[in-house]
């Protein structure tokens, strides 16, 4: 199977571990990711806040890039740059003057058909639990985890097609496969705050605080997340949060693709499982999955 893949521009700087476990995950289950030759940013974050033309016109270089390349979809692990692509084609498709301008400026032409997934239902989607479970070599036996979606990549629906915007499930059935223990929570597609680290921080704190304790709460080892900005902000504040408590918080927030790659027998080293502020290894050689 072949896809065309949008890194963006996290990816390859501080979100670098989730792109090296991606590539690696993919690699074994015969998934070839061709990364999209010239690609630019998506137009996400402060781009959209400032100027939304811009930032369509951003996207819509992109997929003008994309819609040239033979597999005729595209998976993009950031939830951010998935909402972008996505919600930039349907905003041009609804809005055909809107299309015109975007075309002249980017000098191309889009057709506006490019199918556009996030990593985590293209992986329970189109490669299926059958083809996960076959490269199965180390399960998570005994591993207890809380799947967190974010706010991002399952919402709006109209944008994103997901089927239950408030319990999604695709990152659930995939870590169950991998035989870890998924724990129910009611947390799972709630804010993190990320998008207010530097803005409101007090809120990013008060935000992720509430699903840092809710984890703990619930029993969990590890936080499962398929965001890097999610990532860096619940790994970064529970200092802070437990400062509040007066109490230690020392709950890794592991992408699902470094659990994925350490069931598949991958190497820790090749899914960037050293580059965590809460250390996840010695949790994982406590349970036996890292040697």
């Amino acid at each position: 199977m072949k896809v065309s893949y949008y890194p963006g521009c996290s990816l390859e700087s501080t979100g670098k571990s989730y792109d090296h476990s991606t590539r690696e995950v993919c690699g074994a289950l015969g998934v070839e990711l061709q990364e999209v030759t010239d690609w630019v940013c998506c137009g996400s974050s402060a781009g959209l806040k400032m100027n939304r033309f811009v930032s369509t016109a951003l996207s819509g270089v992109n997929l003008a890039l994309l819609e040239k390349e033979e597999p005729g979809e595209v998976v993009a692990p950031c939830p951010f740059c998935y909402r972008r692509l996505a919600s930039a084609q349907e905003e041009m498709r609804q809005d055909p003057k809107l299309k015109g301008e975007v075309e002249e400026v980017i000098d191309a032409e889009l057709v506006g058909s490019l199918k556009i997934h996030n990593l985590v239902t293209f992986l329970r989607e189109k490669v299926g639990l059958e083809a996960i479970g076959a490269k199965l070599k180390k399960p998570l036996a005994g591993l207890k985890v809380v799947p967190y979606y974010g706010c991002f990549m399952v919402k709006p629906q109209q944008v994103t097609g997901c089927g239950d915007t408030e319990n999604p499930t695709s990152m659930d059935e995939i870590l169950a496969a991998l035989g870890a223990e998924v724990l129910d929570w009611d947390f799972k597609t709630e804010c993190c705050g990320a998008g207010l680290s530097l803005s409101k921080t007090d809120k990013a704190v008060e935000l992720s605080g509430r699903l840092i304790r809710e984890a703990a709460f619930r029993g969990a080892d590890a936080i499962v997340v398929a965001c890097q900005l999610c990532q860096a902000n619940l790994d970064v504040r529970q200092g802070q949060v437990g400062k509040e408590d007066n109490k230690q918080y020392d709950l890794p927030v592991i992408y699902f693709t470094q659990l994925m790659g350490l069931a598949f027998g991958l190497a820790p080293a090749a899914l960037g499982l050293n580059h965590h502020l809460v250390d996840p290894v010695a949790l994982l050689q406590k349970k036996g999955l890292i040697g």
